[in-house]
């Protein structure tokens, strides 16, 4: 045996810094004094950084991995005694080619569990926005839909009936939907104040609105007490922060169905 075949193995374990005691000592000293030694073992180095970088980088070159490959099979190949103590660890046995691919392995599946991670946060965070999204055009639409929701109609008082307002009103939940089309003007700094007229008590603010250039105005979930019974559905042409009673005269009025 040629003293590089008695040193490969040693090599290669020294270029991944696994060499110890006696064993590093005596490689130390070989390599001091042989060229050839040195150039393999600064090859060996340089191979070791290429295969950890192909976790995340470019592959390395096809001569990097044969290089590796070869300095492993010249390793002498010596029969252990079923007595015998290993004279190195696992890193010996294993191969440190091998042991490098494990490593570079676990890193490998670590970032896919901290990128597997972000993705469930984000598509957690997405899922309950729309939850949340659900919920409000679920709030604005049951007045409309639900069948024992009130749904009175508002004409004009004084006039011929084109301006209409519309009114869905759920008791239970305090919820109303009011849309108006045909809506005159009004004057400079006032605006139209929807009031839910009670069974019993005094009109309730239901809301302020101005038309746009077609008459059309709506009304969505003003606050309103709930469980309120509505006689009625009025509106009034008030000042533009609106009032806390109706100021007469009322200019639409609307009953139950």
């Amino acid at each position: 045996m040629s003293a590089h075949e008695q040193y490969a193995e040693d090599l290669a374990l020294y270029a991944l810094d696994a060499l110890k005691g006696e064993d590093r000592t005596k490689l130390e000293l070989h390599l001091a004094g042989c060229a050839s030694c040195r150039l393999e073992l600064e090859q060996l180095r340089g191979d070791t950084a290429l295969l950890a970088m192909s976790a995340t980088g470019p592959r390395p070159p096809q001569r990097a991995r044969q290089r590796l490959l070869d300095a492993v099979a010249r390793e002498p190949r010596l029969p252990v005694a079923a007595h015998a103590i290993p004279r190195r660890g696992w890193w010996g046995w294993l191969g440190w080619a091998a042991t490098a691919a494990v490593v570079i392995f676990a890193w490998s599946l670590w970032r896919d569990n901290s990128a597997l991670q972000q993705s469930l946060a984000s598509a957690s965070s997405q899922a309950q926005e729309s939850t949340r999204e659900l919920g409000e055009l679920r709030k604005i639409a049951a007045p409309i839909i639900q069948p024992e929701a009130q749904r009175i109609t508002l004409v004009a008082v004084k006039a011929p009936p084109q301006p209409q307002g519309k009114a869905f009103y759920l008791r239970n939940r305090g919820s109303l939907v009011f849309l108006a089309n045909n809506m005159p003007p009004l004057p400079p700094q006032k605006t139209y104040e929807l009031w839910l007229i009670p069974t019993s008590g005094a009109p309730i603010p239901a809301g302020v609105f101005k038309p746009d250039a077609q008459g059309n105005a709506s009304v969505v979930n003003p606050p309103l007490p709930a469980g309120t019974e509505a006689k009625a559905f009025a509106i009034t042409v008030e000042n533009e922060a609106g009032a806390a009673t109706p100021t007469m005269p009322i200019v639409m009025v609307g009953a139950g169905e």
